[in-house]
């Protein structure tokens, strides 16, 4: 689901949100050109959270929604490996993008995107944290567990709600999820993109490494 603001309002009111996230309309881009993998490569308004050297020889591109439980299941399960094995050799940069496919994902990725400011590997220490505690802030009160967690992560009271109601950020995720439907035809998370070619949904580290090994050899 593309976060619209129709979706927006409808989920705010259910999700007790309401008070902290603006009502502006979502300003999207609407140009539509052809899939390549220069098109995954470059960040559309957001700057690429990523780990791994720039001039690796293998780039992986996760789009996932932080409430998407089987993104969750690969953070805990596959993606350990993956960092292990070949992003700290320096064989693969990792890129996250945020897919929100509703509006607590949304904030959850906005929360992250506050905590970390431009600090990549705090970005992926926060965004590990949330998958981890999907359950407590997804199904639960949503605006105080998520307010709990910013503290924890040094953030003030008035610095999560300011965070929460930055419409300006939530455009920009926004505009990023709509490049990703429209140019990159990502339709479900998690999605992942090894060199440009996409792979979607449940995938193991054995299945990663079958795509990655030809690739570090030629």
């Amino acid at each position: 689901m593309i976060i619209t603001r129709r979706a927006f309002t409808t989920m705010l009111s259910l999700t007790g949100l309401a008070a902290f996230a603006g009502l502006s309309p979502l300003r999207f881009i609407t140009e539509a050109v052809a899939q390549s993998a220069a098109d995954v490569a470059k960040p559309v308004s957001l700057p690429d959270m990523a780990l791994g050297p720039k001039d690796a020889a293998v780039t992986i591109t996760e789009y996932a929604s932080m409430t998407c439980p089987h993104c969750a299941a690969f953070n805990e399960q596959v993606f350990p490996k993956i960092k292990t094995e070949y992003i700290d050799t320096g064989k693969v940069r990792y890129v996250f993008r945020e897919f929100p496919l509703d509006i607590k994902a949304a904030a959850g990725s906005m929360l992250s995107r506050c905590i970390a400011k431009d600090d990549a590997p705090k970005y992926f220490a926060v965004t590990d944290m949330l998958f981890r505690q999907q359950n407590d802030w997804v199904m639960k009160n949503t605006t105080e567990t998520l307010t709990r967690i910013g503290k924890q992560a040094g953030l003030t009271q008035a610095q999560v709600e300011a965070c929460l109601k930055d419409q300006a950020l939530l455009d920009k995720i926004a505009a990023d999820q709509k490049y990703a439907s429209d140019v990159l035809k990502v339709d479900s998370t998690p999605t992942f993109f090894i060199n440009g070619e996409k792979i979607k949904g449940d995938t193991s580290f054995e299945e990663f490494a079958k795509k990655i090994n030809p690739l570090l050899k030629s």
